[in-house]
């Protein structure tokens, strides 16, 4: 004989479910009640709504911890977003606080990251398009088991693709790296990334000085030639100058600053004002 299939009293049920629903609906109740109070100002019960959601705070804190950010920074974070929740919170409007609250924890964790978690200087407008894309990078893959497209990302966050490109770059070079650290080649032994930047080599603007000037000096007379050789090569002063060639210091002062606006205007390429002259006289 089979056994008598017997069922649990309607009684039971309900009484479970209803248990249930007076509990959340009490909780509700007194978080309005604190709400209200905290509203007219009790600091006593404003301390109280905001310790009883401090869970809350926590639970988002954890959702959007990326990398090595420290988890107690981004409590602490949340936790200002929570206060400033309670301070805005508005029971007279018929929102629920934790529905209002969320939004505004988030917010405060955005403005951290956007403010503290990045290397160089980045927009703010692609800071925060930076965020959602890669929030929505993350839940597309979730949702297909592959990387999104950039395409795909416009379409989920509602921006241009353009923008989104950009973006996703912001992204990749958000953090800065050491110049301690190591170069990642094993052959490089102990070389570090500021091994391998080049440094400024003052031999390329010599070289550079001497093709542009060599022609520039060939121009001038032999007289002012030996005059600028005495002076910037051999380092001899006007007076060393002058006793040498048998002239005043105020003659080799006079010619030197000849010499060098020939040269100013030969390297230049613009005939000098002695160029002009000469050939005015070779017109006549």
């Amino acid at each position: 004989m089979a056994p008598a299939l017997t069922a649990a009293p309607l009684g039971a049920h309900t009484s479970t479910g209803s248990s249930a629903s007076t509990r959340k609906g009490g909780a509700t109740l007194r978080t309005r009640m604190l709400a209200v109070r905290a509203r007219k100002g009790d600091g006593q019960a404003r301390e109280a709504l905001i310790a009883e959601h401090l869970p809350l705070a926590r639970a988002l804190a954890r959702r959007y911890r990326r990398g090595s950010e420290s988890l107690d920074d981004l409590i602490q974070v949340a936790s200002v977003g929570l206060i400033k929740a309670v301070d805005r919170f508005d029971p007279d409007r018929g929102h629920s606080f934790s529905t209002f609250a969320q939004p505004t924890i988030v917010g405060e964790l955005l403005r951290h990251f956007r403010d503290t978690g990045w290397g160089v200087h980045v927009a703010r407008g692609t800071q925060e398009l930076a965020l959602k894309v890669r929030s929505a990078a993350e839940a597309i893959e979730t949702e297909t088991g592959v990387s999104a497209t950039p395409r795909q990302l416009a379409e989920r966050v509602g921006a241009d693709l353009e923008a989104v490109v950009e973006a996703l770059g912001a992204l990749q070079n958000r953090a800065a790296l050491s110049l301690a650290t190591p170069a990642g080649h094993e052959d490089d032994g102990d070389a570090t990334l500021a091994d391998t930047l080049g440094d400024e080599e003052d031999g390329y603007e010599q070289a550079e000085a001497r093709a542009l000037l060599g022609p520039a000096l060939r121009c001038l007379p032999p007289r002012e030639q030996r005059i600028l050789r005495m002076r910037f090569v051999d380092d001899l002063t006007q007076s060393e100058i002058a006793a040498e060639i048998g002239v005043s210091q105020m003659q080799i002062s006079r010619l030197l600053r000849q010499s060098l606006d020939k040269l100013a205007d030969l390297t230049r390429n613009r005939p000098s004002k002695h160029d002009a002259a000469a050939g005015t006289v070779a017109a006549r």
